[in-house]
């Protein structure tokens, strides 16, 4: 029997919709044998941050170790890092295990609008995370903090995209569910070539955890053996199957439903 296995190196997130919670629930669903490294608790629901209690370095260190020396992983993610100290240990931490599958969601501002990742953290993420990074998968506004540049269309949008492969990752995806459009364009870019990943956009305020989710699918994928271009075509599918079949719990902006794309008999 094969085993395959994915790691997530991230924050905690009490209410179950994001974080280390949503990608372990997406590894199993997907068929992935999932790991964690827990970077930070937080206290939050569907109406926001409460509060965040960061793990100490030596504690996330500890505990890729743990995997690293026993278990091992056919693929990883990164989510909250929180700051430069935690993103450059993270990165010694892969770099030593000769970790290649390396998706890295950068995570930096919850739905409720709480930061989550340092000012100084970003230039950490850049140039230590990044070279590392197999594909990263920022939104819009993450996607401008990272590249220091407004992004309004899709041309902008793909000079971003190059501008990250120049920084060191192999492959992006720009999220487009932060435009005002009518429908959703995320914009993968394998450093040759663009492909837009077009889909209806969903009235609904249960979209918390979407990144997290979306990136957990491409990990589980990769983690499996599939394509890049592969896994980010079931990381979609994947995430528009938990957002249309919503869930709706919560008083604010609640947890897609990660068992949808299953349900469906999609799984691959």
């Amino acid at each position: 029997m094969t085993v395959f296995k994915a790691l997530t190196i991230a924050g905690s997130d009490s209410g179950g919709g994001a974080g280390i919670q949503a990608d372990l629930k997406t590894f199993q669903e997907l068929g992935a044998y999932g790991m964690s490294a827990i970077t930070a608790v937080t206290a939050q629901n569907t109406l926001g941050v409460h509060g965040v209690y960061p793990v100490t370095t030596e504690g996330i260190v500890k505990q890729i170790d743990a995997i690293g020396e026993d278990l091992g992983t056919d693929a990883l993610k990164t989510g909250m890092l929180f700051s430069s100290e935690v993103i450059e240990a993270v990165s010694e931490r892969i770099r030593h295990y000769g970790w290649k599958n390396v998706v890295v969601d950068p995570v930096m501002i919850a739905k409720g609008g709480a930061k989550l990742l340092q000012d100084e953290a970003v230039r950490a993420l850049i140039e230590k995370l990044v070279p590392l990074t197999a594909v990263i998968t920022p939104n819009i506004p993450e996607a401008e903090v990272l590249t220091g540049k407004k992004i309004e269309t899709l041309d902008e949008r793909k000079e971003a995209a190059e501008r990250l492969v120049d920084m060191g990752a192999d492959s992006v995806v720009i999220k487009g569910g932060h435009a005002e459009d009518s429908e959703v364009v995320d914009l993968f870019y394998d450093g040759k070539a663009f492909e837009e990943l077009i889909s209806p956009r969903i009235d609904t305020r249960h979209t918390h955890g979407t990144g997290c989710t979306f990136s957990a699918a491409v990990t589980a994928q990769l983690a499996k053996g599939y394509s890049m271009k592969e896994a980010v075509v079931t990381g979609k599918a994947f995430i528009r199957a938990a957002i249309e079949d919503e869930l709706g719990i919560g008083g604010g902006h609640g947890p897609t439903n990660h068992w949808a794309y299953q349900k469906r008999g999609e799984v691959k």
